[in-house]
Parts: structure tokens; sequence; C-alpha cells
């Protein structure tokens, strides 16, 4: 696919006119005040340029050799221009105008009409009115697409990153070095670790920090939707498509995209995206046009990726790409000095939530959640401590409050050992074992689904089709 080069910092404007005078014309007054000039003299080949590259606005005349008084050439030509991009703006000229025409040239999508010969004055306000209000119609679509992404995901942040640990203040201290880099970082970790706090941590410690941070949970992006989620689509692309709609890295241009659970990105996927991550560019679903992206990408995955790679489940460039540099973020057992400052963190953060007082917790309480191992981590203490600000009595939360499964306590002594664990499973097989887990875990947490899928280190989807799988629901 041919695709045409402009310089990035300057605006490109398409002229259509068969008359060379007016061409050139129009060419030196538009370079003269800092504009780049493709021009053309025939409805084929503006519409050929339109379908691969996208401009700052199209100047096109009305009639052309076909037909040289109507402006049905101009006006068949304007609803082909929008048909294929519906935010350029257009702008049409004509020395056989008449009133009707103008209004109709309007109707169809121009964004205004002027007569030749014209103002050089007024030609020069025409076109750059129509670029600014292409320019706020297009940040008001992308402040509102992230406001929608936002609010979807601003429930999912555990709480601010709170860390008392020498392990986690050295892990902070390394993440701010990288994060002044633009290297692809790939976070890996246990389900729950807080994986997406940590790389909102490294985006707002680097240069792009005042740019977007977009959040992409690849593992909620069905495979039929990709292309359209990642890069967006234009109206009517399909059935469904009834407006345009940016994708993510549009989103995130300028600034950082995060993609999480990237091990569910099916391997048509993975190819997709190689391709933007190695050269910088995509199309929209229904365009031609090539979009050139600027964006620092990182990564999160709970999986065993390198073990994906040799069953041939994950692509190994991809993962070169996103692996520049790979960090380990601890599970909350093994940083559990940390837990006392969460707990106290979770409950500020509940109690302002939902207008409670915040209250205190037991010696006995904290010494129960200091002996569990956590199996989901710090996303399954912020639901414990939800739970149990509501259950307590008065304002301090007490052993009796919290609900843990006795089986994952490090310091319970009557566990059966592991020769007694592996007989009591010779006649079982993997589906009935995860059943039995999941069935024992739903009983501890009372049928809470949350708390239960953060105890197996499952995302809601994934706990939810295990629910109907084993018929638990």
């Amino acid at each position: 696919m041919s695709v045409i080069q402009h310089d990035t910092n300057k605006q490109t404007i398409i002229v259509a006119d068969d008359d060379t005078a007016v061409i050139s014309a129009l060419q030196m007054l538009l370079k003269s005040q800092g504009f780049e000039v493709v021009a053309v003299t025939n409805p084929e080949a503006i519409i050929s340029h339109v379908e691969k590259t996208e401009f700052a606005a199209a100047l096109i005349d009305l009639n052309y050799q076909n037909d040289t008084t109507s402006g049905k050439e101009g006006l068949a030509l304007i609803e082909t221009l929008k048909s294929i991009d519906e935010l350029l703006p257009i702008v049409v000229m004509s020395g056989y105008s008449s009133v009707e025409i103008a209004v109709e040239a309007m109707k169809l999508g121009a964004g205004d009409f002027i007569q030749k010969p014209w103002s050089n004055e007024r030609l020069l306000h025409i076109l750059r009115t129509q670029i600014q209000l292409k320019d706020i119609s297009l940040k008001g679509t992308k402040l509102a697409q992230e406001n929608d992404l936002l609010k979807s995901e601003i429930n999912n942040h555990s709480t601010d990153i709170v860390v008392n640990s020498s392990k986690m203040r050295a892990l902070l201290a390394q993440l701010k070095k990288l994060a002044q880099s633009d290297m692809s970082i790939l976070l890996t970790g246990e389900n729950g670790t807080g994986k997406s706090m940590f790389a909102e941590f490294i985006h707002q410690h680097s240069m792009r920090t005042e740019q977007p941070f977009i959040s992409v949970n690849m593992g909620a992006v069905p495979d039929n939707l990709f292309e359209s989620e990642m890069f967006g689509h234009v109206k009517g692309a399909f059935t469904d498509a009834k407006d345009s709609r940016m994708g993510r890295f549009e989103l995130a241009q300028n600034g950082t995209i995060f993609l999480d659970e990237i091990a569910n990105i099916s391997l048509n996927g993975q190819a997709k995206l190689l391709r933007v991550l190695e050269e910088r560019q995509f199309e929209k679903v229904g365009s031609n046009k090539t979009q050139h992206v600027n964006v620092r990408v990182l990564s999160a995955t709970n999986a065993d990726i390198e073990g994906a790679i040799k069953n041939s489940e994950f692509r190994q460039d991809l993962f070169y790409r996103l692996n520049t540099v790979a960090i380990e973020i601890p599970a909350l057992r093994d940083r559990i000095e940390d837990l006392v400052p969460l707990v106290h963190a979770f409950m500020q953060k509940h109690a302002s939530k939902y207008r409670l007082e915040v209250g205190d917790i037991s010696d006995e309480a904290l010494q129960a959640l200091q002996h569990y191992d956590w199996p989901g981590n710090i996303r399954e203490l912020g639901h414990v401590i939800e739970r149990a600000m509501f259950l307590r009595t008065d304002t301090t939360i007490e052993l009796k409050d919290i609900a843990l499964p006795k089986s994952t306590s490090l310091t319970n002594k009557n566990q059966p050992s592991e020769e007694d664990s592996a007989h009591q499973f010779d006649t079982l097989t993997l589906e009935d074992i995860e059943k039995q887990i999941i069935k024992s875990r739903l009983a501890a947490f009372n049928y809470h689904p949350q708390t239960t899928a953060d105890s197996l280190g499952l995302s809601r989807s994934a706990y939810y089709r295990r629910l109907e799988k084993y018929k638990l629901a």
C-alpha cells in the first residue's frame, strides 16, 4: 500500500480543479501561509488520495471537464469524499454558482462555499475556520471516549500505591528510572498484584505524563472486534457501525497505551498488534487510510508467556517487542510488611466511597490478615476490607468480620500433608479438582463474586465462565 508522507508539522490541503491556472494560484497562496498542498485535476484523483491519506481540508471545484456549469460532478464528489472521511472539511468553489447549488453542497457535507474569483483573505479565513472546527470536533470525540473509558476503569483501581517494605521501595525507584526512557516494559506477576497501578505509575513519571494513559484489558476484547477496538472504525464499516469511532491507539496518541492480560490475545490479534508496534501505523476498519501513531507501550500478564511461545500460542517476535524490560510485581505474601498500611489505605478509601467512619481494626483481625497467603493479592485484600466494613457491628473491624478460607492460611497446622493431598486426587480429573476448589471458595466467601474470583486468581469474566461450565451459578 502506498502512503504519501507529509511534513507532520505542516497541515496539508488537497486542491481539486481542472484549471491549471487556478491550481497554480492556490498553490502559491497556500504555501505562502505555511500549508502543504496536493493538487489534482479530476474527481478520480482526489478520491484516490483521500482514500490513502488524511488531509487538513479539501478545496474542490464543483465543475469539471465533463460538466462545466451544473455542479453535479462536484456535488457527487462531496458525497463520495464524505463517505470516505466524514470529518474531512470540504470547501467548494465555482465560477458558475447559485444559491441553490451552494445550499445543496452544504446539505451534502461541505463546510463552506466560495465563488470564483475569490478574495484571498476570505478564502484563508474559511479554510482556517473549517480546520479549527474539525480539531474541536475531534477533541470532543476523543474526550468523550476517554471519559467513558475512565468511568469504566475508575473502580478497578484498588488503591493508590502504598509501600513500606524495602523490596517495594527499591521497585518504585527502579520504575522511576525506567519511566524516563521510552522503552516497552512488560509487567509480570500474579493476578491482583496491582500491575495496572504500576503501569500508571510509570506513565505519571514519564515524559508523556501530560498526554493520555489508555488502559486496555485484552482479555475482554473479543477476537472479532479486535481491530475495531484497537484501531477504530469508520461509519458504515459494519452493520452496527452507525458512527465513526476512535480506537485505543488513536486515543493514546503521544501518550501511553497499557495492554493488560496480553496472553489472552489470539494469534490473529497478535499479528495485527505486531504490525502496529513495528511500523507505528494502522488503518481503521472500513478505511484504506493509513494513520501514524506515536505511543509508549506497556503490557502485563500473569501467564507463562515463554511457555505459551513454546506451545505456539504466543508469537516470539511480539514478545520481544513488548519485553524490552521485564519487571515482576511481587505477590502480597512476599511483601507482607506492606499489608498493614494497605489495610488502612483501603479503610480510608471505602469510608470515603460509602461515607462511613474510617474507624479501626483489631489486632486479632490484623494478625489473621497477616497469616493468610492472599492468592488474590491486593485486589482480594481490598474486597475483604470492603466487606468487613459493612459487617462490623461498630466502628472497629473484628476477627469475626473477616471471612478468610482456612485452607489457604499460612499458619494452618491442620492441613493434610502433600502426600495425603495427592492420594485424595488419585481418582479425580483436573476438572473435578477445579470444581471442588471453586465450590470451596464459594462457600468460604458466601458466594461473593468478586472476592471469590480474586481468591481463585480469575477475572470476573473467567469466573462466570467457570460457574456456567460446572453449573454452579
